[in-house]
């Protein structure tokens, strides 16, 4: 099945660390490094997000009817609902709104009696296990980094995992917090912007977080849902300025969890997110527990490939800041030359992410001296990581065997016309960005045994 999602376009796995056991997760994670090994893993640790523990019986209630949340997590469902934060009950008052499960479940703080919430249901339904719990406006007192979040981190590290999800990220505090606990180039950081919080401190988290995710489950709870859509516009904007990758989570195909087709709203959401910057759409539900989730991989595939590339044309420009002067480089190039690909030579990512996020929509080849530093690269737009023990240099030499690398490696062929690119993400050192155009064909007519070799090749 693995390998099937990854033949319909998956391209990123991502885990939820809020599920299951971390025995699965470590089996899951060496499952997907031997069927799908340059596929890289993000693992999304709980963090401050609150919700119901695994329930032997999850309740079903009409609209009026009482539910009892309580942090005594001895209880299993039958009577209570037990929630994963101890101190709940201290932080709710009578009359405040409490919602679940991505906010389709509504209700109101009915009495607080110890450890026991008394809820009010504004509607029928059923509380479930492991799943989310939201109070918005509410200051639940929570600090930045919680002692699970340590030993998830840790955990995350010895399974070698390439990227880290943070949920409820509000400031640039909380994502070098984490950076801290990570102490390593890898596991890299996606900051989830999913409250009110997240969206007025957004231009410091961005600026320092690797990647953005818009959780508009969350997001919807926490805020308002009539405005989510500004707000991932929004959200958009300000990481397309700042040229980081965002991903767009939640609800894409919602449908298909139970149907073959998508609707045609799903099929517009799809299709303006990326229109609008996204670097990826992300599926859960459909994946996870989905009747269908080869086709959903292969539709939002299909449905994504056909919007950047209307995205990548001149009459989209992408939205750029005043210090994008590399990314703007390459888009010029691109308009000005019939390129074929992007090669960027990269130890740290920076060049990578520049040339991915650069708009032009051209496939970019990208090299690297650490491996998991390399695969973690394949989460952005168009980009194909290659990890290599050289250390090419860009005079005469290093790059004729770069490019003779590439050739007997079989990713250029005669008929590219390549930009190579090399930049350094400290303004200071300007001298080490390097840009050079290379047309294949005219460059192996120089080099008459590489020509030979290709050609019997």
């Amino acid at each position: 099945m693995l390998r099937k999602l990854h033949r319909s376009g998956m391209s990123v796995a991502r885990l939820n660390g809020s599920h299951n056991k971390p025995e699965w997760h470590a089996q899951t994670v060496k499952l997907l490094r031997k069927t799908v090994p340059d596929v890289p893993v993000l693992l999304d640790i709980p963090g401050r997000k609150i919700r119901t523990l695994q329930l032997v019986h999850e309740p079903s209630f009409k609209s009026g009817d009482i539910i009892i949340l309580t942090t005594d997590i001895s209880h299993d469902g039958r009577e209570k609902v037990p929630v994963g934060y101890d101190r709940l009950h201290e932080k709710l008052s009578t009359g405040d709104g409490v919602f679940a499960d991505d906010g389709t479940l509504s209700f109101v703080v009915d009495k607080i009696q110890g450890q026991d919430i008394y809820l009010r249901a504004n509607m029928d339904g059923t509380l479930r296990s492991r799943k989310g719990i939201n109070v918005p406006g509410i200051d639940l007192g929570q600090s930045l980094v919680t002692d699970k979040d340590r030993a998830m981190i840790n955990f995350a590290k010895e399974i070698g995992v390439d990227y880290i999800g943070i949920s409820f990220v509000e400031s640039r505090e909380h994502v070098e917090a984490i950076r801290a606990l990570i102490a390593a180039p890898v596991p890299r950081i996606v900051a989830k912007v999913e409250n009110s919080g997240g969206i007025r401190h957004l231009a410091e988290i961005v600026d320092a977080a690797d990647v953005i995710m818009i959780d508009r489950g969350d997001l919807a709870v926490e805020t308002s849902i009539d405005h989510v859509t500004l707000y991932q516009k929004q959200i958009l904007e300000e990481a397309s300025r700042a040229g980081k990758p965002t991903i767009v989570a939640t609800e894409m195909l919602h449908s298909m969890i139970e149907n073959p087709l998508p609707t045609k709203a799903e099929v517009s959401d799809i299709t303006n997110a990326v229109l609008d910057g996204a670097s990826a759409v992300m599926l859960s539900g459909e994946t996870a527990v989905g009747r269908y989730p080869v086709e959903a991989v292969s539709r939002i595939s299909r449905i994504a490939a056909l919007a950047s590339a209307e995205r990548n044309t001149p009459s989209h420009p992408v939205r750029m800041s005043s210090d994008s002067d590399i990314r703007h480089t390459i888009r010029a190039l691109a308009e000005a030359l019939p390129l074929t690909r992007l090669v960027v030579l990269s130890r740290t990512g920076y060049s990578v992410r520049i040339a991915a996020m650069s708009g032009t929509g051209l496939p970019v080849l990208a090299l690297g001296f650490h491996s998991e530093l390399a695969r973690s690269w394949n989460l952005l737009p168009n980009v194909e990581s290659i990890a290599t023990d050289s250390e090419y240099t860009f005079d005469w030499t290093g790059r004729s065997q770069l490019l003779e690398f590439l050739i007997k490696s079989g990713h250029v062929n005669k008929n590219d016309y390549i930009v190579i690119l090399s930049a350094q993400q400290d303004i200071i050192s300007l001298d080490g960005n390097i840009i050079q155009t290379v047309h294949v064909n005219t460059w192996l007519q120089h080099n008459l045994h590489i020509s030979v070799e290709a050609e019997v090749a």
